[in-house]
C-alpha cells in the first residue's frame, strides 16, 4: 500500500469525490490510472483505495490524501505524467497493508482566506476561540448526526484578509464555509457575540437566522496528519510550484485588472 499526497486546483471541478453530474478531481485521478494500466479491466478503484475526505466544489487542497495499493513503480511524478496540470502528486508514503486514508487520519487542517479589509481582527480572534473546544456544531452544517467536534480555530489578519484556521479530526458537511460567515458576520459587526452562543445552543436556527456558506474558492484543505513520514518527489514538487506558481501570477494579474474597473467606474 501507498499513500500519496494530492494538491489541486478547485477551480474547474464539481468536488473531489466522484458524482454523476460534472467533473470531479476523483475522476482525474481514477482516470490517470486507467491511463497507467493501474486500475484492471473492471474496476472503479483500485485495492484498498479511500481518500482522506471529500472537498467541496471550487475549493482547493494542498495535502488531500489517496492511498491504495500501488506498484513500485508509481512515484508522484510518474501520476503526474498522465495527470491534468491542476492536480499534482507531490509526495509519498509506504503504508501498513490495513491503511485507510479517511479512517486513520488523526488531524484535518483548512485554511480560509477571507477578504474583508475592515472586519476587526480582535472579534475574529474572539468568535474563533468560542468556537473552540468541544461543541455540538448542529446549527454550522446540513448534517443531521456526528455534528458533535473537537475543534481548533484561529483568525489572523494578514493585510486585507483574514486567514481563519479550522483543525479538528474531521469536519461536518459545510462546517468551515459557515463558520467563516459566522467570523465575518461578527467582525463587521451584522453580529454580536451573544449570536455565536446562539448558534452553538441546542435549539436550531431556521428562516433568516440561519448561517449560510461562504464562497468555496477562498478554501483550502492545508494538512491531513497521520503519523507517518511522507517522502517529497522533488521533481513532482517542482513541477507542483510551477503550475501554482503560474496559476497565482495569472489570478493576480486579473485581480488587479478587476480592480482597474472597480476604481474607474
Amino acid at each position: 500500500m501507498r499513500a500519496y499526497r494530492i494538491a489541486y486546483d478547485g477551480t474547474a471541478y464539481r468536488g473531489f469525490q466522484r458524482q454523476p453530474h460534472g467533473e470531479t478531481v476523483e475522476d482525474a485521478l481514477l482516470d490517470a490510472l486507467r491511463s497507467l494500466d493501474v486500475l484492471e479491466a473492471g474496476e472503479d478503484t483500485p485495492p484498498g483505495y479511500a481518500a482522506a475526505g471529500r472537498t467541496d466544489a471550487g475549493v482547493s487542497a494542498l495535502a488531500q490524501t489517496v492511498a491504495f495499493e500501488a506498484p513500485d513503480w508509481l512515484t508522484p511524478r510518474a501520476l503526474n505524467g498522465e495527470l491534468p496540470a491542476d492536480v499534482r502528486a507531490w509526495a509519498s508514503a509506504e503504508v501498513p497493508r490495513e491503511f485507510h486514508a479517511t479512517h486513520d487520519a488523526r488531524s484535518r487542517t483548512y485554511a480560509y482566506h477571507l477578504h474583508a479589509p475592515k472586519a476587526a481582527e480582535r472579534l475574529a480572534r474572539a468568535v474563533a476561540e468560542r468556537l473552540s473546544g468541544e461543541h455540538d456544531f448542529h446549527n454550522l452544517t446540513s448534517d443531521d448526526d456526528g455534528t458533535s467536534r473537537h475543534l481548533r480555530a484561529s483568525a489572523t489578519r494578514e493585510g486585507s484578509f483574514l486567514t481563519c484556521h479550522f483543525r479538528a479530526g474531521g469536519f461536518p458537511r459545510g462546517f468551515v464555509r459557515r463558520a467563516v460567515r459566522l467570523i465575518e458576520a461578527v467582525a463587521t459587526g451584522d453580529r454580536s457575540m451573544k449570536f455565536v452562543d446562539r448558534v452553538l445552543a441546542p435549539e436550531p436556527l431556521a428562516g433568516p437566522d440561519g448561517v449560510g456558506a461562504a464562497p468555496p474558492g477562498p478554501l483550502v484543505l492545508l494538512s491531513v496528519t497521520y503519523g507517518i513520514g511522507f517522502a517529497v518527489d522533488e521533481r513532482a514538487a517542482a513541477s507542483a510550484r510551477e503550475v501554482f506558481g503560474s496559476r497565482r501570477a495569472t489570478a493576480s494579474a486579473r485581480s488587479r485588472a478587476m480592480g482597474m474597473l472597480a476604481d474607474g467606474v
